[in-house]
């Protein structure tokens, strides 16, 4: 006759026995769910950390000095409420700096995604040298923002390089950035050389990953290329193209040191933006407070135009529900 015994009485009802250092239904505190919400914490700290210190606060403070006129040289800090938002809707250089702003960021987004854009598809096509000229487009993306931009007012000036070429044309050249569309245009041409390289990447990319067999078949059922392009391409990469618009408008409205570098705002205002009117008014004028208030404006902007495109790409961007 066998003994039955507490070891084999749990094993025969296919738990194992509960031993004495573990009470029955008791789990220790430290899990291993707990472990990995722990470990995730930690990874994400320093990116939370750096948002609140860089980002949230510097927001609120912003808004703080909105509601302030500080005058640094005098030394006082006062609260006037409501006043500098009083004074941004009454001042008359306003719809202008809004004007240029809009005709700058309209130039800069549709130069740069359609040049972009047209660049990746030539560059897509297997042909010989295609990674030297990969190399040469995206090179200007790592220069010094403000070495190129020294370069380029060089090469704008009335007996610059750029006119220099013109004359061997026999064209006499205009005083690029003496004018007021020409220096508007100098100004977007510049900023378009510069980062269309980092564009024309992303839309390469988004273009080798879409699949060959589905231009094949297009091309059996006689299918022209514009077709195959505007039915095929363009929707799947629509994500990407929503991606660049919306660095590409949010960077177009962030754009100084090119304003500060090549024309200073002028002639008159004719390339004052907001930013570069922000840091007139706050660093030149030592209008803090109102400069303050022209940063929540600036900030209202460049929200409301993200959340557009955002809330659009359920129209327009493939696979979006």
């Amino acid at each position: 006759m066998s003994v039955l015994t507490r070891d084999t009485v749990g094993r025969a009802g296919g738990r194992p026995a509960p031993t004495g250092d573990t009470p029955r239904g008791r789990r220790g505190w430290w899990t291993t769910r707990r472990r990995d919400q722990l470990a995730g914490l930690l990874f994400v700290a320093p990116q939370l950390a750096g948002s609140v210190l860089f980002v949230l606060i510097p927001l609120g403070l912003v808004f703080w000095y909105s509601l302030h006129e500080w005058n640094v040289l005098a030394g006082t800090f006062e609260f006037v409420g409501a006043d500098n938002y009083q004074a941004m809707a009454d001042d008359p250089n306003l719809p202008s700096v809004l004007r240029v702003t809009g005709l700058f960021s309209v130039g800069l987004v549709a130069f740069n995604l359609s040049l972009a854009l047209l660049l990746a598809v030539l560059l897509n096509q297997r042909l010989r040298g295609t990674v030297v000229f990969r190399t040469l487009f995206f090179s200007p993306v790592v220069v010094s923002l403000v070495a190129w931009t020294i370069v380029w007012g060089f090469l704008l000036q009335d007996n610059g390089g750029v006119n220099g070429a013109l004359g061997v044309a026999g064209v006499d050249g205009p005083n690029w950035l003496r004018g007021d569309w020409t220096a508007l245009l100098s100004v977007i041409v510049v900023q378009v050389v510069k980062n269309v390289g980092l564009n024309m990447v992303l839309f390469l990319a988004a273009l080798q990953g879409v699949p060959a067999e589905l231009y094949e078949a297009a091309r059996v059922e006689g299918a022209n290329a514009w077709t195959r392009f505007r039915r095929i391409t363009v929707p799947l990469i629509s994500p990407t193209i929503l991606l660049t618009s919306i660095i590409t408008v949010v960077g177009s409205l962030q754009v100084f040191a090119q304003i500060a570098v090549l024309t200073q705002g002028g002639p008159g205002t004719s390339t004052t933006v907001l930013v570069y009117y922000l840091y007139q008014r706050a660093f030149q004028f030592h209008q803090f407070g109102y400069g303050a208030t022209l940063s929540v404006l600036l900030f209202l902007i460049v929200l409301v135009l993200t959340v557009v495109q955002w809330r659009m790409r359920r129209k327009w961007v493939f696979h979006e529900q």
